[in-house]
């Protein structure tokens, strides 16, 4: 069995990467999220083991000794980490995985996946992602001052990826990135491996 597509799904707070990620995955059964671990509070309507798993920092930290990362961040002061041995279990079986996590963490994953696909999702314009960010009432002006400084450097890293989507009109945007998905699993060489038996004797 061909093994599954790694996906990294980068963007800055407020371009809607969250969105357009549950969105893809409710219309592709065959992409599965990969759910990190995290130590921030869950957010209203969010919930343990289906957004992130929540855990304290002592449990993160030692589950960061043991190595049981395959990457991790600090970001606004709280701690995000991706499972190595459920991604690699995941993609053994077949299945596509998609990691949304932040281009630091993108890069520490393509060290050890350099087949990754990488995907990078930008508003449409700096005012509309301000407008995004105030529209969550989620957070202080300093917060968001402080998210759209981040975005900026975030962007700054735009060229390390593989594939560019602007988020715009929300439809046309998940059009984008379902496309991406089932472009990769077309890829000459996984369709020769999936189809062997198919094409051995068309042959």
């Amino acid at each position: 069995m061909s093994s599954g597509n790694l996906f990294i799904v980068t963007a800055p707070s407020g371009a809607g990467k969250t969105s357009l990620v549950r969105a893809l995955l409710e219309r592709d059964s065959q992409v599965k999220l990969s759910i990190s671990y995290t130590t921030r509070p869950p957010r209203p309507g969010e919930a343990d083991g289906k957004d992130y798993h929540f855990v304290a920092e002592t449990i993160f930290l030692e589950m960061l000794e043991r190595g049981d990362f395959l990457e991790s961040a600090l970001v606004y002061g709280n701690r995000y980490g991706t499972s190595q041995s459920w991604i690699e279990s995941a993609m053994r079986a077949g299945t596509d995985v998609l990691l949304e996590i932040d281009w630091q963490g993108a890069a520490q994953v393509r060290k050890i996946f350099p087949q990754a696909i990488g995907i990078f999702i930008l508003p449409p314009s700096l005012d509309a992602l301000l407008a995004r960010l105030k529209g969550r009432g989620q957070d202080s002006g300093e917060v968001i001052a402080r998210r759209v400084a981040a975005a900026r450097e975030d962007a700054s890293h735009v060229e390390e990826f593989d594939y560019v989507i602007i988020n715009d009109v929300f439809e046309t945007a998940l059009q984008d990135l379902a496309a991406v998905t089932r472009a990769q699993r077309l890829k000459a060489w996984r369709q020769l491996s999936l189809h062997a038996e198919l094409i051995a004797k068309l042959k």
